[in-house]
């Protein structure tokens, strides 16, 4: 199983502050020449800067944006001394690119530029040019990922709260709830044994959901298991028009997960992949590590989903599921087309 390699879209913020730093490195070097100038009795017209300090600039704006959006976009999620290292590639690669672009074309434009060791200010201007620029960005990076933690934490103590809230809704008296269970099960005739299993499963399935509303995580084997009998209860109704396939390593079983991540996804396959066709379809569910994180696969062999879109947008199960997702781990549930039809649902825990 292949999970998406989300990159960090394009904020509006973002582009205005890397606008406005350009910006204000260009006025910081008009100013700085015009004082040098100046003081040697020289003066410095507009018209020559912007043909000298605005072809300077300008190159290294666009030499800039390959290298922001490599670190800063498709890296947002790597390792912060992971993107430094990419720095010790890229800053020679950059001073070098801009001494090869800058030198013909202001010699095109018979522009004055440093010859002979001269030169040598050319590369620690550039060099220390590219450490401020991104030095600026790395902190605005920083501040900006801060920020969104200290949001989603927010998002996250609410979430708790409402979840205890409804903890304590339902254990008004669960105890009655288990009773009323047993009962049934102890009045049904021997011979409806299978009826007997039906009640036991959902008596589990309610006492499951009860305990881990006091829990962030539980093990992946206890989260696999009350899927399961989910699972086993739907197949009681669908009988063989549902067929059910679980994958998981053994060593995996232990792996910390938030509880009924799994559920609403199964639930949703079950309601509008499979009950649908008369033909009914099988259900899949694989976990696997990856390079990541814990990786999840369901798919169904149903009808399918033509506009995903809607698919978030049709109950509360996976738009919770969605909003858990991204507020504790950054990310998303992930929609394609299952070969050769039905519905594939994909998710990393990080």
């Amino acid at each position: 199983m292949k999970i998406k390699n989300l990159q960090r879209p394009v904020k509006t913020k973002e582009i205005a502050f890397f606008s406005v730093a350009y910006f204000c490195f260009v006025v910081l070097h008009y100013i700085t020449l015009w004082i040098y100038l100046g003081a040697n009795k020289h003066s410095l017209e507009l018209k020559e800067f912007l043909n000298w300090g605005g072809v300077d600039h300008l190159l290294k704006f666009l030499l800039g944006l390959p290298i922001w959006w490599l670190i800063f976009r498709v890296m947002w999620n790597f390792p912060l001394y992971q993107r430094l290292m990419v720095h010790f590639l890229t800053l020679p690669l950059f001073v070098f690119c801009w001494q090869q672009l800058y030198y013909p074309i202001t010699d095109l434009l018979k522009m004055y530029h440093h010859v002979g060791s001269a030169q040598i200010w050319h590369v620690y201007i550039c060099a220390l040019f590219y450490m401020l620029q991104f030095g600026l960005l790395h902190a605005y990076g920083y501040f900006r990922d801060n920020q969104e933690n200290i949001e989603r934490q927010a998002v996250l103590q609410q979430s708790v709260l409402r979840s205890e809230l409804s903890a304590l809704k339902a254990q008004l008296n669960p105890h009655f709830l288990y009773n009323v269970f047993n009962t049934i099960n102890a009045s049904i005739p021997l011979e409806l044994e299978q009826t007997r299993q039906m009640i036991a499963e959902l008596s589990d399935l309610f006492r499951y959901q009860l305990r881990v509303s006091n829990f962030e995580t539980v093990p992946l084997s206890e989260e696999l298991d009350f899927t399961s009998k989910y699972l086993d209860l739907e197949k009681a109704r669908f009988e063989e028009r549902l067929t059910i396939e679980i994958f998981a390593d053994e060593a995996l079983l232990n792996e910390p997960v938030p509880p009924l991540i799994l559920q609403p996804i199964v639930e949703n396959a079950v309601k509008h992949g499979i009950s649908p066709q008369i033909i009914g379809g099988k259900i899949t569910i694989r976990v696997s590590k990856g390079a990541k994180g814990l990786e999840f696969s369901v798919t169904d062999t149903g009808i399918g989903v033509i506009d995903k879109s809607r698919l978030l947008n049709i109950g509360i199960g996976l738009t919770n599921t969605e909003m858990r997702l991204n507020k504790m781990f950054g990310t998303s549930l992930i929609f394609t087309d299952n070969k050769p039809h039905g519905l594939c649902v994909q998710f990393t825990l990080t």
